[in-house]
């Protein structure tokens, strides 16, 4: 990538250190420390990227000794600037700056464990199973890791969310007496990051909601795994972020920590716009052989190769894993003291700020516990039984609606299709530029037609300790699986809100129509994907999601309408919250002799083949199974009681892939479901198409039962 001519030459070496001789004895160390723990622990492993740490070293060091406001000694500080490493596979970077700073471990509550965040032994374990130091950055394994990063571009979405969250924060809590709120998010990428269609999607909403408190740092290395960049890419950066709306910085030498210095410091005054900084760097800086070739990249060195390259650094051999006298005493004096410091002026304005805002410091400390405000689903009222009913998308909406007024820091929104996915939050405001018509303090989120960053930023959102949800067409998941995936790994209780399910859209025909996405986010683990069938099992899936802590939900919903099922005949809808529940036993009792099981739209089919088994003389259950991933959380007791073993004549309906249906039905069962992608045409003649009937529901249930 293209942003200005990068120096080439080696930059001449201080005798001890190997980095510039204008750089002060102790930083250089500092730097040189990080260069060499992170081609050690790469060695050592046998695995791993060394090249992008060794020629980003001083650019971390720069920014984690000058510019942020960080504590060690504490790293849920709320108002902590965060530190986003992008371009994951240079993770060495970030386990060595951890441990150099001291970062102290913490427990799930966030309480110290008395231990480091990563120690040396946990470098010198990199990459092994069990490690602290996983082959890139994983939240929740290692404390000061703000997110997981690996998948390319998707730290710069989650930046973007993180920087939302802190001006919401910012906007809805803070007072011209009490500032709890000013932090600032710093992202490192590199240009795979940039290459990644997610990066465009970030940067354009960023500017254009005009983020000053957000910085992304572009590593400028021009290599790939492929080799040079110009092998396929010739973006001009400078001109491509300008086009954005960003303040851009361009430092010419990655080791000039001077430069940086001031180039983050001109990022932290720049409070109208985010800031794009291109720092032109040397991959593997140092290493004879393979500096600036893509062979640095995602190899060890080799030992040969490191021994060239700490004599280059006037670095001894051995020990390996060295930390120099003095170098976590620098990190102690400047980053250490200033956090700490800085953490000391916002406990006292927080004490002050309790006293004079209870009920907003109340707010706050439930949301940092991940607490809900008691009574919050209180104002969910019954749907009323109606055979024409509604669609679920809209009472959905009506339920999300309910929830926001009494969860203030729920904010979230669609790709573009608010008014077909009924998620728009009645009275709450838009977040944007107040130049265009927001506020920073609103909870309706635009983010326009980029459904990729919607959800890394959602993702950004949630780890900043909002409740977010994004919310679009399902088959459009396809565009932002990995975001999804990520909430999952992560366990983050994200909200997806994503609606017209199947073929039952209609007329937009199959471009629009999911068919095997149901099938392939159940496949993703710690995935809750919900299908509801009415608004009273719509309120109750909200209600898991809601009080889920560690769950992402994939809410599904119809764009037609649907019965509202008359709950004096059928189970409770309470019986979601299960996964899956007995809706309807065989009429006048006995024992069921078939199962029928489906989910959302589909169970209207179901409990009217029901009635008309009944009247052959069948003794059916209808089971409503609107999340098999809760269904099959529950103890075999339960999933036995609903799914009697003994009854091997069972039925799954679904408009969507078959896949996954006989863990159900069994080998003796039928499932109908689709074989093919969809048709256009109106929704009532595209579903009976391809036999979604009762009559089909009817048929394949005395053929299982035979």
């Amino acid at each position: 990538m293209t942003a200005a001519p990068a120096t080439t030459a080696v930059p001449a070496i201080d005798p001890i250190a190997g980095t510039p001789a204008a750089v002060p004895l102790i930083d250089r160390l500092a730097i040189t420390t990080i260069r060499t723990l992170s081609m050690d622990a790469v060695q050592a492993a046998n695995s791993g990227h060394p090249g992008a740490p060794m020629g980003l070293a001083p650019v971390g060091y720069a920014l984690w000794k000058d510019s942020l406001n960080y504590d060690p000694a504490a790293p849920h500080w709320p108002n902590r600037d965060r530190f986003v490493l992008s371009n994951g596979h240079a993770c060495m970077l970030l386990y060595s700056l951890l441990h150099l700073a001291g970062v102290i471990d913490t427990d799930a509550a966030g309480a110290p464990t008395g231990r480091l965040a990563v120690t040396l032994d946990d470098i010198r374990n990199f990459r092994q199973v069990g490690s602290r130091c996983p082959g890139h950055p994983e939240f929740g394994v290692t404390t000061g890791i703000e997110t997981t990063t690996g998948p390319l571009g998707q730290g710069l979405g989650n930046s973007v969310g993180m920087a939302i969250a802190g001006k919401f924060l910012a906007a809805r809590y803070n007072t011209p007496a009490q500032e709890l709120f000013d932090y600032h998010v710093f992202a490192i990428c590199g240009d795979g990051c940039l290459m990644e269609g997610i990066s465009h999607e970030a940067a354009s909403a960023a500017g254009h909601m005009r983020l000053g408190n957000l910085c992304w740092i572009f590593d400028n290395n021009g290599i790939t795994i492929d080799g040079s960049t110009e092998l396929s890419c010739s973006d001009y950066v400078t001109a491509r972020f300008h086009g954005y709306g960003w303040n851009v910085q361009h430092v010419k030498d990655a080791n000039d920590v001077d430069a940086l210095a001031q180039a983050f410091a001109a990022a932290r005054a720049t409070t109208d716009r985010p800031t794009m900084i291109i720092v032109d760097s040397h991959i593997g800086w140092g290493s004879p052989e393979v500096q600036d070739k893509s062979k640095a990249h995602g190899e060890p060195l080799g030992e040969a190769e490191i021994a060239k390259t700490k004599a280059f650094y006037r670095w001894p051999l051995e020990p390996k894993f060295l930390v120099p006298s003095g170098v976590r005493e620098r990190f102690a004096e400047t980053m250490g003291a200033r956090g700490a410091a800085k953490r000391a002026a916002w406990n006292s304005t927080w004490t002050a700020y309790q006293a004079a805002h209870p009920e907003r410091a109340q707010e706050l400390q439930t949301m940092w516990r991940g607490d809900l405000p008691a009574g919050w689903d209180a104002g969910i009222a019954p749907f009323p039984a109606d055979p024409k009913g509604d669609a679920t998308r809209s009472t959905g909406g009506k339920v999300i609606n309910t929830i926001m007024e009494r969860i203030p820091w729920m904010i979230g929104g669609s790709a573009d299709l608010t008014p077909s996915n009924k998620t728009f939050l009645k009275g709450a405001g838009t977040f944007n530029a107040p130049e265009f018509g927001g506020t920073y303090d609103g909870r309706n989120m635009h983010f326009g037609i980029r459904e990729h960053a919607m959800g890394a930023m959602v993702n950004g959102m949630t780890l900043s300790g909002l409740r977010a949800f994004g919310s679009g067409f399902l088959v459009f998941t396809d565009y932002m699986r990995t975001a999804i995936r990520l909430s999952a790994f992560m366990k983050l209780p994200c909200l997806w809100v994503f609606t017209h399910d199947s073929i039952g859209v209609g007329e937009d025909g199959p471009t629009h129509q999911p068919v095997e996405q149901l099938a392939s986010l159940r496949a993703m683990p710690n995935l809750a994907v919900w299908r509801p069938c009415d608004g009273n099992e719509a309120a109750e899936a909200f209600r898991w999601a809601l009080e889920s802590r560690s769950t992402p939900t994939m809410m599904t919903l119809t764009r037609q309408n649907v019965p509202t099922l008359d709950r004096t005949r059928c189970a409770p809808a309470a019986g979601a919250q299960q996964g899956g529940y007995v809706l309807l036993d065989p009429i006048g009792g006995g024992a069921p002799e078939v199962i029928l099981i489906s989910t959302g739209s589909e169970i209207g089919l179901c409990v009217d083949a029901h009635a008309k088994l009944a009247e052959q003389g069948v003794r059916a259950r209808v089971v409503s199974m609107p999340c098999t991933l809760v269904f099959d959380r529950q103890t075999q007791a339960y999933r036995d009681s609903v799914l009697l073993p003994a009854v091997r004549a069972r039925v799954a309906v679904e408009m969507g892939s078959a896949s996954g249906w006989g863990d159900y039905v069994g080998l003796d069962g039928q499932v109908i479901a689709m074989r093919s992608f969809g048709e256009s045409g109106p929704a009532p003649q595209v579903i009976k198409h391809f036999g979604f009937t009762v009559d089909a529901v009817v048929s394949a249930a005395l053929a299982v039962r035979k």
